[in-house]
């Protein structure tokens, strides 16, 4: 798994551990657009050579409330040449399944929010902790994988 961690200096989800993506603009034609041409800018992965086989469910995130919609992409090996745009992106991590399947990885926690409570998803990396709307996610995609 490409996952990134957000730089220290931005507005909202600073320092966390999250997927490559962001906000549409005008230029994109479709969310798929987006999705490829925030990549592209964050991790200057080439998005020409990932085979998009999907999507999976779409999350609201915590801090937020931004709606995030995923898409699912496979590459034809170890990606390469990836740097991170020092405006987005502090660090690119790249995340074996094995890793993220350990039994010391996953965790869940019940939070209380607006009066409701809510189960939060962690996966504790080495050195880094993934939670909430990315944690989901790949909850989602490994459950896929492994069901």
């Amino acid at each position: 798994m490409v996952l990134i961690r957000r730089a220290r200096h931005l507005r909202s989800h600073s320092w966390e551990v999250a997927f490559p993506g962001g906000r549409q603009e005008s230029d994109d034609a479709t969310l798929l657009d987006t999705a490829k041409r925030e990549t592209r800018e964050e991790i200057s992965l080439d998005t020409q050579t990932v085979e998009v086989i999907g999507q999976i469910d779409r999350y609201v995130t915590v801090g937020s409330r931004s709606m995030v919609h995923p898409y699912v992409g496979i590459l034809p090996g170890p990606p390469t040449g990836l740097v991170p745009d020092p405006a987005e992106v502090e660090r690119i991590l790249l995340v074996s399944t094995t890793e993220l399947l350990s039994d010391e990885a996953w965790r869940e926690e019940i939070w209380s929010i607006n009066g409701n409570d809510r189960a939060i998803t962690f996966f504790e990396l080495y050195g880094d902790t993934v939670w909430g709307a990315t944690a989901a996610m790949l909850r989602q995609l490994l459950t896929m994988a492994t069901a």
